[in-house]
């Protein structure tokens, strides 16, 4: 029983000594091309009352309620949440039916702060690719290492989940 606690121990040792040296920062990048123009992917992209047409978050947790204000378009259009790692909000910092849209994301009631952008460019008339991205800082040692990896894995996921929805959304609608 000695040897195996002692194992444990350097175990939970090892793990924190990683921990703290794991970035705290994380950026996610994913694009998609869509056969429309930018103004199409706007409509959809530019109104948070559309995010539930093509996004993935409330499907990852049929827990999560979703309220959109007031104001779902332009600059300081938002949305807030509630699920059970502590709910967050999102409000739109830009707003631009030929460049995208831009927005600070809250996570834990605000405790963690991150800035994500949608940014549209023109492969041709009616082709557009799409990117989206989110950058953040979790600024907690040792934990917030691993949260990184985490958030990096599961939000990249969904950002492709979401944007391979959009791109069906869209093209399916011409």
């Amino acid at each position: 029983m000695k040897k195996f606690l002692f194992f444990v121990l350097l175990l939970l040792i090892a793990l924190a000594i990683i921990g703290y040296f794991l970035p705290t920062q994380y950026s996610i990048t994913k694009r998609i091309t869509i056969n429309a123009p930018k103004t199409e992917i706007h409509n959809y992209v530019g109104d948070l009352h559309k995010w539930k047409e093509w996004t993935v978050w409330d499907g990852k947790d049929p827990d999560v309620v979703i309220t959109t204000g007031e104001k779902t378009t332009g600059i300081g259009a938002n949305q807030s949440w509630q699920d059970n790692h502590g709910g967050g909000s999102l409000v739109f910092t830009a707003w631009s039916p030929d460049k995208g849209v831009e927005y600070d994301l809250f996570f834990q009631a605000g405790k963690y702060k991150s800035k994500s952008k949608i940014e549209y460019s023109s492969k041709s008339n009616d082709r557009t690719e799409v990117k989206w991205t989110l950058h953040g800082d979790t600024q907690t040692p040792i934990l917030g290492g691993y949260f990184s990896l985490y958030i990096q894995y599961s939000v990249g996921s969904m950002f492709e989940q979401g944007l391979s929805q959009l791109k069906f959304k869209i093209e399916k609608a011409k």
